[in-house]
């Protein structure tokens, strides 16, 4: 079973890729490196005051702009046990399941949830719930064969394996 429990940073519509890493960064290979820029185009505390597990909430087109990998593997390597957003751009999308960061489309709650509330996540049901205003929702959860994907950790990673 996979659950996240985390605070929330929310964000608006269009985050593009260069917003959550910028491309003046992209001249490490290495994942940690790139993660001390995350977000800071936009919110340069955050960063500062992410923790393992917290989740980003955001608009419509979360992803949208290149189709660079880093975007989800920084948000990934800075703890984000999930992204909730009303629709993701379909590259980044992809590219979220191949690196295995858990990622959630629920236009109903986006705009409910604010900064700073608790979220607890089960992504086996696709149960979203606000512990802050004890409000639930419903996303639609992955097939058990993505659910497989971003368990071991991303595409790769599941090759070959045993996923029950």
């Amino acid at each position: 079973m996979m659950k996240t429990q985390g605070n929330v940073f929310k964000y608006q519509d269009n985050v593009d890729t260069d917003v959550i890493i910028p491309a003046r960064y992209l001249n490490t290979p290495d994942a940690n490196e790139l993660a001390l820029h995350c977000m800071e185009d936009i919110d340069k505390e955050f960063v500062k005051n992410v923790s393992v597990g917290d989740i980003i909430v955001a608009g419509q087109n979360f992803g949208c702009g290149s189709s660079r990998e880093h975007a989800p593997l920084v948000i990934k390597t800075c703890g984000v046990g999930c992204v909730i957003a009303k629709s993701f751009a379909r590259i980044f999308y992809r590219n979220a399941i191949n690196i295995g960061l858990p990622i959630l489309e629920c236009p109903d709650c986006v705009d409910e949830i604010s900064a700073n509330d608790e979220l607890f996540v089960d992504f086996d049901t696709g149960i979203i719930k606000n512990i802050t205003s004890n409000k639930e929702y419903l996303a639609q959860p992955f097939p058990d064969f993505i659910q497989n994907i971003i368990k071991s950790g991303g595409l790769l990673a599941s090759i070959g394996k045993d996923n029950d």
